[in-house]
């Protein structure tokens, strides 16, 4: 089973992701912050990260900038779920290596998608009748 880690300050954010990414048949952990987030993949990296960009302790950004120089910290795919929509802040993200990027508020459907786009997930394709 695949993991992902969901890095985000807020509770009820944290919860809305794991009942998605359990539908998805994830084993999910969770962290309140960047810093945290970097304990969780020392202990083991995740198969993918749900990342938010705004946090207390240590931001999203330079989470991805250390786990990226981490021994195997080039293995998990990042994606970025975050208010900021700024053709500057995705930039910065995609340059620093974040896989994918999605808006808050997200949904099954989006997370869904662009877990497909990054190889997470297998595509549905449609079966000929």
């Amino acid at each position: 089973m695949k993991t992902c880690l969901v890095v985000d300050d807020s509770g009820v954010v944290r919860k809305i992701a794991r009942r998605i990414l359990e539908g998805m048949e994830f084993t999910v952990t969770e962290a309140e912050d960047g810093e945290k987030a970097l304990e969780v993949c020392k202990r083991g990296m995740p198969d993918a990260v749900l990342l938010d960009w705004n946090m207390p302790v240590m931001d999203g950004f330079e989470f991805l900038v250390q786990l990226r120089r981490m021994p195997g910290g080039d293995a998990p795919k990042v994606v970025f779920c975050t208010t900021e929509n700024g053709i500057d802040h995705i930039s910065r993200a995609l340059h620093a290596g974040a896989n994918e990027y999605i808006m808050k508020p997200f949904d099954k459907e989006i997370v869904t998608a662009k877990f497909q786009e990054v190889g997470l997930l297998a595509l549905d394709l449609p079966t000929e009748a």
